[in-house]
């Protein structure tokens, strides 16, 4: 346009001189130009960022720079370089949201309008032809035109890339609120949604759908031993083994935590749920290879809860899944249990007695009893068994059995242990004190054997009591022993090195060997009470006990015998040599004034003992506990 302008005019050279004269006229004068540009930017109260500002300033000048040039006759190319400039900062501009169109456009605006009157004020100064200066007044006019383009360019592009990144995000947050961040699997909302569906389909076709709830067995202590890292790599893992034995017509989902699910209706079920649960468990036997190389090796078990037939809502079906979950964990784990009817009672009352034996600590609800021990040559008393009790509000007295599995799952007998232990020393403490010279023993669980806060839950306890370290035994299951076998040997050493005694409890049911024996730290074998009542019905009852008793006197371990309850079995244990005894032929589990009373009467009269003995002789008993 402009060489065609050139090209039209009366006077070609003259009109070419005062053009180029205009563009050096509007170079000396490029800072003013700039000033007077932002002066009005100013002055026009619009406000904006220090550094948008700056971005403006930095347009303005290149842009009259490279406009003054192209005037003054260098060619269009010289614009170039600034239009790059120009829609870098327009981009970044956008990007950020620093400043609106609106405002960009009338900056560039503010700055043409300064351009123009600069261009007519040296028009006048330097008296130049008119048609020079609409010449230069249209070629600035086609600059403004040509940089509002490549800005609104910017400024769409920055749109469109702005309009894909929202829909990514909220396809990101439609994917997050259904599905699992950790392992992808579809979430409670999800599987709600899908088993809903499912019981829709089900209802119209009759045909059958099932829900299997799936509990990781132990996770919460691999979580506290390996660390959360290792327990969400875990979780991966298993979201992808399981994964892999689920058909494509089911669905497998996270419910959180370690809680997994599988819905499966119609094919899945021609067999019965029953075989989706034992695939199930058959992709967990198989051991996990965890870390970056894979140094860490787990197995883990999971306990399956199956619930299928019509249900009102997915939540009902979900629950009953789970209901039978729990059935399964409390029936041993590493299984699968179908609910029935009056399951969910069972389940509320355990969840009732969960939710007691919590606060039965702080409550000072639990109290030990003390069965006595005997030497089996002269039936003197050795000391006696630490036994927990539960006194209930409501319930009265609890018996071990209905609580302390459920100490061993929630992880409450590590605290309670440590009640256990401080308790027992103290009392054991005070006897020996008060003239009785025996020992205590006190039972110590799996969970608290995993970690070394066992050994300085001894150390306080003896610390805080002052008892002898060599009064105190610590009573450890031989299938306890057999589950870490390494680490069970460097805890029970340091336990020996504080000068306390070791007994291996219910010996003859862990399967552990005479090589296994001959690496732990112990100085007493407990006989468990299975064979000694079997001494009443078979002669193989004795050839168990005395080998058993050979055993210990091999590998010189003290040998004890648990639940002696009739004459008989006390004649038959004294003539193998059998070191130590308890059961109920002597005394049942007393609490603290009794057990002190059976003692006096102990010491008071050697031939008590053995008087009582003789009279319950003929009375059976139940075992003890």
């Amino acid at each position: 346009m402009a060489v065609k302008a050139r090209a039209s005019a009366s006077q070609p050279a003259q009109l070419e001189q005062d053009i180029a004269r205009l563009g050096e006229a509007l170079k000396a004068r490029t800072t003013d130009i700039v000033k007077e540009t932002v002066t009005q930017t100013i002055t026009s109260g619009e406000v904006v960022d220090a550094l948008v500002q700056e971005r403006f300033e930095r347009i303005c000048a290149g842009s009259t720079l490279a406009v003054a040039r192209w005037i003054a006759g260098e060619g269009l190319e010289v614009t170039a370089e600034a239009a790059r400039e120009s829609s870098q900062i327009f981009g970044e501009l956008a990007a950020h949201r620093a400043a609106s169109l609106n405002e960009v456009t009338r900056r560039s605006l503010w700055w043409r309008n300064v351009m123009a009157d600069e261009l007519r004020a040296s028009a006048t100064r330097l008296e130049v032809l008119p048609e020079a200066l609409a010449e230069t007044l249209s070629m600035v006019q086609m600059s403004v035109e040509f940089n509002l383009l490549r800005m609104c360019e910017c400024f769409e592009t920055e749109r469109r890339r702005t309009d894909e990144e929202l829909s990514r995000r909220e396809e990101e947050l439609a994917f997050l609120a259904t599905h699992d961040p950790l392992t992808g699997l579809p979430n409670r909302t999800l599987i709600v949604d899908r088993v809903e569906q499912m019981l829709a389909r089900s209802t119209r076709n009759q045909t059958p759908v099932a829900a299997l709830f799936i509990d990781l067995d132990n996770f919460k202590g691999i979580n506290d031993t390996l660390g959360h890292g290792v327990g969400d790599e875990l979780l991966r893992a298993v979201a992808a083994r399981l994964g892999g034995v689920v058909r494509h017509v089911d669905a497998l989902g996270r419910l959180g935590g370690d809680e997994f699910v599988v819905i499966a209706e119609e094919l899945s079920l021609a067999a019965g749920p029953e075989l989706v649960a034992e695939r199930l468990l058959d992709a967990l036997k198989h051991p996990f290879k965890l870390g970056a190389d894979g140094e860490t090796r787990l197995t883990v078990t999971a306990s399956i809860g199956i619930a299928m037939g019509e249900r009102a809502s997915a939540e009902e079906l979900l629950r009953d899944a789970d209901i039978a979950m729990y059935r399964a964990k409390w029936d041993g784990k590493n299984r699968y249990a179908v609910y029935e009817s009056g399951m969910q009672d069972t389940v509320a009352n355990r969840m009732e007695l969960d939710m007691d034996l919590r606060e039965a600590l702080e409550k000072d609800e639990f109290f030990l009893a003390y069965q006595p021990t005997f030497a089996l040559s002269d039936m003197k008393p050795t000391g006696v068994e630490a036994l927990i009790r539960w006194r209930h509000a409501e319930r009265g007295i609890v018996q071990p059995d209905a609580f302390i599995p459920l100490l061993e799952e929630t992880g409450l007998i590590t605290e309670v242990g440590r009640w256990v232990l401080q308790e027992a020393c103290r009392q054991c403490a005070s006897w020996r004190e008060s003239g009785y010279p025996i020992a205590m023993a006190v039972n110590v669980s799996g969970r608290q054997l995993d970690t070394d806060q066992l050994i300085g839950d001894i150390e306080d306890a003896l610390a805080d009591s002052r008892l002898d370290p060599a009064a105190l035994t610590i009573e450890i299951t031989e299938t306890t022993l057999m589950r870490n076998i390494e680490e069970t040997i460097r805890r029970l050493t340091a336990i020996k090195e504080l000068g306390v005694r070791i007994a291996i409890d219910d010996f003859g049911t862990g399967y552990s060997s005479l090589a296994h024996l001959q690496q732990f730290p112990v100085d007493a074998l407990k006989i468990d009470r299975s064979f000694i009542s079997g001494l009443r019905h078979n002669k193989e009852g004795e050839t168990l006990i005395r080998t058993l008793v050979q055993l210990g006197k091999a590998l010189s371990i003290e040998t004890f015998a648990e639940g002696i309850e009739q004459q008989q079995e006390l004649s038959l244990l004294k003539d193998e040599a059998c070191d130590n005894g308890q059961g109920f032929l002597f005394a049942r589990p007393l609490d603290v004034a009794a057990t002190e009373a059976f003692f006096q009467e102990v010491a008071d009269d050697a031939a008590a003992l053995p008087a009582a003995v003789a009279a319950r002789a003929s009375v059976h008993a139940p075992q003890s506990t």
